[in-house]
């Protein structure tokens, strides 16, 4: 099975990025992170981050037929892509969205996902783990698709 991983923007700063909210591990831990994880669960990963919601709709139109599910932290674009929700729901993968915080407890303009719409599933406030557990759950349930 193989897995597209997406992050969105400004995972690449973390570590630096606000440390009380998403912890002080870098972005070259949390891709070590998924890489054990897909290979633990003999999984195919490829990593993709972009800072740019164009780029990210990109990658996701290439999946198709390219991958068996998409694992996303579509980051700030959570919260305002429709075009993101749309190029999810045109390739109709299953998708599985990950945050690394509860944004049910964030600040209000955070608690809407657009992606969510379309995703079967969505993990929050786990931190990395949450990518594990997103890429278990797409090996779960691969063959119910």
């Amino acid at each position: 099975m193989k897995i597209l991983v997406i992050n969105g923007p400004n995972l690449n700063l973390l570590g630096l990025r606000e440390p009380a909210l998403y912890g002080s591990k870098n972005f070259a831990a949390l891709q070590e992170f998924i890489l054990t994880a897909a290979k633990d669960l003999g999984l195919e990963v490829e990593l993709f981050q972009s800072n740019h919601e164009g780029c990210i709709v990109d990658a996701i139109q290439e999946a198709y037929n390219r991958y068996d599910g998409i694992l996303i932290n579509p980051a700030a674009y959570t919260h305002t892509s429709v075009a993101i929700l749309d190029a999810l729901k045109a390739v109709a993968l299953p998708c599985v969205e990950v945050h690394l915080t509860d944004i049910s407890t964030r600040e209000k303009f955070r608690q809407f996902s657009y992606v969510s719409l379309y995703a079967e599933h969505t993990i929050c406030g786990q931190g990395f783990e949450g990518y594990r557990q997103g890429l278990e759950y797409l090996k779960e349930n691969y063959d119910k698709q």
